[in-house]
């Protein structure tokens, strides 16, 4: 699989508009940049925050992405590299799908990888 590197300076978003952010191990490794900003990795988790989503009128926000990166790809610190086209899901705190986390810009042109 190829694609541009995510990494801290990628907005990523659930369908609904809310953002998602890097926290945990795996948000952003120090010992991998592209463009200055550290890389994300498949042990990253991404909180969603400001998802407006409802189910007949109730709110059921998006509040977290799961990936589901490629096996055989590039590792970094032991964890697959993230890529602007890596699958995931965009969950409920219930873990129900929501929909593929949106990945609308990077900052600066970012690495190719593959």
């Amino acid at each position: 699989m190829s694609g541009k590197v995510i990494h801290a300076g990628t907005v990523i978003g659930c369908p609904h508009g809310g953002r998602a952010a890097a926290t945990g191990p795996g948000g952003g490794t120090r010992a991998v940049l592209v463009d200055g900003q550290p890389v994300a990795t498949g042990a990253a988790v991404h909180a969603v925050t400001g998802c407006r989503h409802t189910v007949d009128g109730v709110p059921v926000p998006c509040t977290g992405v799961r990936w589901t990166p490629a096996s055989g790809g590039v590792l970094v610190d032991g964890s697959p590299l993230l890529l602007e086209n890596t699958p995931g899901l965009c969950l409920t705190a219930g873990l129900v799908p929501q929909g593929a986390p949106v990945v609308t810009a990077t900052e600066g042109e970012g690495a190719t990888c593959g």
